[in-house]
C-alpha cells in the first residue's frame, strides 16, 4: 500500500469533516458542495491510488462488483439522488442524515476510483480502457449536474432567502470545476497509460 497517498486522503477527509466547512454547510450550499467534491473527487482518488494494484486491491478478486461502468452508474444514482431537494435539505439540517450522505459519497467515490484504477493497474489494455470510460462517464454526469445548478434561474433547494440563487450557482461552479475536472483528468491519465503500453503488455499482469 502506498501510505503517503492514503495519509493524504485521510487528511483531506479530516479537513473537510472537522474543519470550518462542516458548520458552514448548514447554511451555505457552496460549502456543502465543496465538502461533497472534496470527498468524491479529491480524497477518494487519493485513497484509491494507495490501494490500486496492491494486495489490498479488491477489484482483482471481485471484478464483477468492481466493474468501472456499473460503479459509475452507482455513483450517478448516489450523487443525483442526494441532490433531490428533499434529501438535500434533510442532509443540510439533520446531522445523522448528513453522516449517511457523506458515507455514501465516500463509498461510491471509492467504488468508482478503485474499480477504474484497480482495473488499470492489472496492466490489461481492455480493463484500462473500461476504467477510462468509467471515469469519463462519471465526469459527464458530474458536469451535467454542475451545469444544472450553475445555470439555473431559480433556487432549487429551500427558499431563496436561505440559500440564494448566487450561492447555488457558486456551488454548481465548484462541481463543474472540481468534480468534472477530477474525473476527466483521471480518464485522460488512464488513456495515456494505455497508449504508452508496449506491444504484448495487455497479456501480462502488473505485479502488486
Amino acid at each position: 500500500m502506498r501510505w503517503r497517498w492514503l495519509l493524504a486522503g485521510v487528511l483531506v477527509l479530516a479537513a473537510l469533516w472537522l474543519g470550518p466547512l462542516r458548520p458552514a454547510a448548514s447554511h451555505s450550499f457552496t460549502a456543502h458542495m465543496t465538502i461533497h467534491m472534496g470527498v468524491v473527487a479529491v480524497a477518494a482518488p487519493l485513497i484509491a491510488t494507495s490501494i490500486a494494484g496492491t494486495r489490498f486491491d479488491p477489484s482483482a478478486r471481485h471484478p464483477i462488483l468492481f466493474g468501472p461502468l456499473p460503479a459509475s452508474l452507482v455513483e450517478l444514482i448516489v450523487v443525483w439522488g442526494w441532490h433531490a431537494p428533499a434529501l438535500h435539505e434533510a442532509a443540510r439540517s439533520e446531522p445523522v442524515v448528513f453522516l449517511i450522505e457523506q458515507a455514501s459519497f465516500l463509498a461510491s467515490g471509492l467504488l468508482v476510483w478503485i474499480a477504474c484504477l484497480g482495473f488499470a493497474a492489472s496492466g490489461r489494455t481492455g480493463r484500462s480502457l473500461l476504467g477510462t470510460l468509467g471515469l469519463l462517464l462519471t465526469s459527464i454526469h458530474m458536469t451535467l449536474l454542475g451545469a444544472l445548478l450553475a445555470f439555473a434561474q431559480r433556487p432549487l433547494f429551500g427558499h431563496a432567502g436561505l440559500h440564494g440563487l448566487d450561492d447555488q450557482q457558486q456551488g454548481g461552479v465548484v462541481m463543474l470545476l472540481v468534480g468534472g475536472a477530477s474525473y476527466l483528468i483521471g480518464g485522460l491519465v488512464l488513456m495515456a497509460r494505455v497508449l504508452r503500453e508496449p506491444a504484448g503488455a495487455n497479456e501480462r499482469g502488473a505485479p502488486s
